[in-house]
């Protein structure tokens, strides 16, 4: 059997795959294990510099008319709503990011988040401690994440079909364990309150709600799990996996890399993080409305791709994402309500907002590739 021509790309380090232009790679992390943590400078380029450009301008541009337009949708109340509206997608599009730098996705993450919230409700409805209850929600959202995995890795079944069976089905379940009422912490499903159930008062209730700097706990974590997720991404191996998949799925497999575990890791990683937005979702409405997250999915996927992702994988910003969601769940549809506008107009400005976002995006990098 003749050996495949090595290119230049390949010429890194024994058993590194395709090089990720300014990423090191496999082998060279291996000989040079100080590399994993990234510098200040590293970790400054990974976050803000790049793909997430043109979200950026849009978010400028949309806040700068809505400043000329309606100075009062910035004042403090205002700002509170927009950011807690923006986490629940935000949270969601940080782990999507991962996906679709590969060439995945997932619809499945609007029904992981709600029913992620519903088990979580249920148990503590039970006298489960709050935080151990959130661990096994959690664990289950993960769960439910190698599920999708399963499907799409093993089975073999495109993962738009397989996440969208999902989709139904965790919606069905999520139904089923609930009749379709919604759980109210602390309280029976004939809304009775349920005695010596103090879930409410629980440090995991009080610590993780309120604000911070007049910003709400949710967003500041959010932020976190973004600035996390981004060095995971970008220095780490299992980053490089991921993006060295989407780029080229043969050179990946040919360097000796895992597409099977890489792609269970990603849809194990998708999974979790739903499942972290389903409790936050817990958390700020102490409820579990089985309806809950809705259009999110479709959201996150919209706010990982004008935050600078592309379909065709191979790279991917996590703080694009995040900034993706504040534009399309926060700004623009907290914006339109605070504008009296109809719910119709809003889906049709979300639908200008992304077009833009992504002709924008084009022609940045189309200049770039001109440059």
């Amino acid at each position: 059997m003749s050996t495949p021509p090595r290119t230049p790309d390949s010429e890194t380090a024994p058993g590194a795959g395709p090089a990720v232009p300014g990423v090191p790679s496999e082998g060279e992390m291996a000989l040079e294990p100080q590399r994993r943590i990234p510098s200040a400078r590293q970790l400054y380029r990974g976050l803000f510099e790049g793909e997430s450009t043109s979200v950026l301008i849009a978010l400028g541009l949309v806040l700068a008319l809505f400043a000329i337009t309606h100075p009062g949708f910035f004042s403090t109340h205002e700002i509170q709503n927009v950011l807690q509206n923006s986490v629940y997608v935000g949270v969601i599009a940080c782990g999507m990011t991962f996906l679709i730098a590969m060439r995945q996705l997932d619809l499945s993450v609007s029904s992981i988040l709600a029913l992620t919230a519903a088990i979580g409700a249920l148990l503590m409805n039970q006298g489960w401690n709050p935080w151990l209850a959130a661990l096994a929600a959690l664990g289950c959202a993960g769960l439910m994440g190698l599920v999708n995995g399963f499907l799409v890795q093993t089975l073999r079944i495109n993962a738009l079909l397989a996440t969208l069976a999902t989709l139904f089905a965790y919606n069905g379940l999520n139904q089923g364990l609930n009749a379709s009422n919604t759980v109210i912490i602390g309280y029976t499903n004939n809304d009775v309150p349920i005695k010596g159930n103090h879930a409410l008062h629980n440090s995991f209730f009080t610590s993780l709600s309120g604000n911070i700097l007049s910003i709400p706990i949710a967003f500041w974590l959010m932020v976190l799990f973004a600035i996390v997720l981004t060095i995971v991404l970008r220095f780490t191996p299992f980053g490089y996996r991921v993006r060295s998949i989407g780029s080229n799925p043969e050179a990946a497999h040919f360097s000796g890399i895992s597409i099977p575990r890489v792609t269970y890791q990603a849809f194990l990683l998708a999974g979790v993080v739903a499942g972290l937005a389903g409790l936050l979702v817990l958390i700020f409405f102490q409820d579990a409305d089985p309806t809950v997250g809705g259009s999110d999915n479709l959201l996150a996927i919209a706010a990982v791709i004008i935050g600078g992702t592309p379909m065709r994988g191979g790279t991917g910003t996590v703080i694009g994402a995040m900034v993706g969601a504040v534009l399309l769940s926060g700004v623009i549809q907290s914006g339109l309500t605070y504008f009296s506008i109809s719910e119709n107009w809003t889906q049709f400005a979300l639908g200008v907002v992304i077009l833009a976002a992504v002709s924008v995006d084009s022609v940045v990098r189309a200049g770039r590739r001109r440059a």
